[in-house]
């Protein structure tokens, strides 16, 4: 029985950082690059594991020295890989983004073997999030397994797209940002099609919640420095999961993935900004905001 399972995707990033993004047709200096691990199901997985849970990843890497050494990270981290599948003869999942000095970023997701995720057993855990990088028929019949079993079941719907009306009915929580919760219609219309609970991240904005009660509220934002935005909005997801399976409230567990994404923010790359239990409660206790 784990605290958390992850179903999404296993990335290498390819990270270029520029004075602005380019406009389409345009060409850019860059002024570094770097490699990094991604993706957002390992991110989730990697940040839920950090933060003190007991994580395993449902996913596919390929056949290849990326998914190596992206499985050899992941079981460095301490997350049960028996289910992250090897696909034959199939490029490990690709990240392609660009940085400006603003933090702000632009990606391009080439799936490769994230394609070939596939639901074969499903670890039981207290939590199970997934996000849209892997086969939506996959999501699907991990979030019924789950609810099954009486898991709590989290839906992070990016990269964004439209969704069925029989995968939002088996989510307890949606975490779209702003973006994503736009192209889904809404608070309301997630919540007329069986949400109980929507939790919006918006940056600098904070986090906006409608939860099952139908209770609106806000939590603000921790002030940082930013200087990448890349995977924060992971470091919240695998954040909030951890929290919740270790039995906090729903007001808890966003404060604490608050902290959490805004201290991914303050550091480059995805997996190099996930913060660990520790510092986000640094965060917290020198934000008078101490997690109960």
């Amino acid at each position: 029985m784990f605290d958390v399972a992850v179903v999404g995707s296993v990335n290498l990033d390819l990270v270029a950082t520029t004075p602005r993004l380019p406009r389409p047709g345009e060409t850019v200096s860059g002024t570094g690059y770097a490699e990094h691990p991604g993706g957002k199901g390992l991110n989730q997985a990697i940040a839920a594991s950090r933060n003190g849970a007991r994580v395993a990843l449902i996913a596919a890497v390929g056949d290849d020295e990326a998914g190596s050494r992206l499985r050899s990270l992941a079981a460095e981290e301490g997350i049960d890989i028996s289910a992250v599948a090897v696909v034959d003869h199939v490029s490990t999942g690709r990240a392609l983004i660009t940085v400006d000095e603003h933090a702000e970023n632009s990606i391009v997701v080439v799936a490769g073997a994230n394609a070939r995720t596939h639901i074969d057993e499903m670890p039981e855990a207290t939590v199970v999030i997934a996000q849209l990088e892997v086969p939506l028929t996959e999501v699907l019949a991990a979030l019924l397994i789950a609810r099954s079993r009486g898991a709590i079941t989290v839906l992070n719907p990016a990269p964004a797209a439209p969704l069925p009306d029989e995968l939002l009915g088996v989510c307890d929580i949606v975490v779209p940002n702003e973006h994503e919760l736009a192209l889904l219609g809404g608070v309301d219309a997630l919540r007329s099609r069986g949400v109980p609970t929507v939790v919006t991240t918006r940056g600098a904005a904070g986090v906006e919640v409608v939860d099952a009660g139908g209770r609106a509220w806000t939590q603000p934002s921790f002030p940082v420095e930013p200087l990448d935005t890349t995977g924060a909005g992971d470091a919240f997801c695998g954040a909030l999961a951890a929290r919740l399976a270790a039995g906090d409230d729903l007001r808890d567990a966003v404060r604490f993935a608050a902290a959490a994404g805004a201290l991914a923010t303050t550091v480059a790359g995805a997996v190099p900004s996930l913060p660990d239990a520790g510092t986000v409660g640094e965060l917290l206790s020198a934000s008078g905001r101490v997690q109960r």
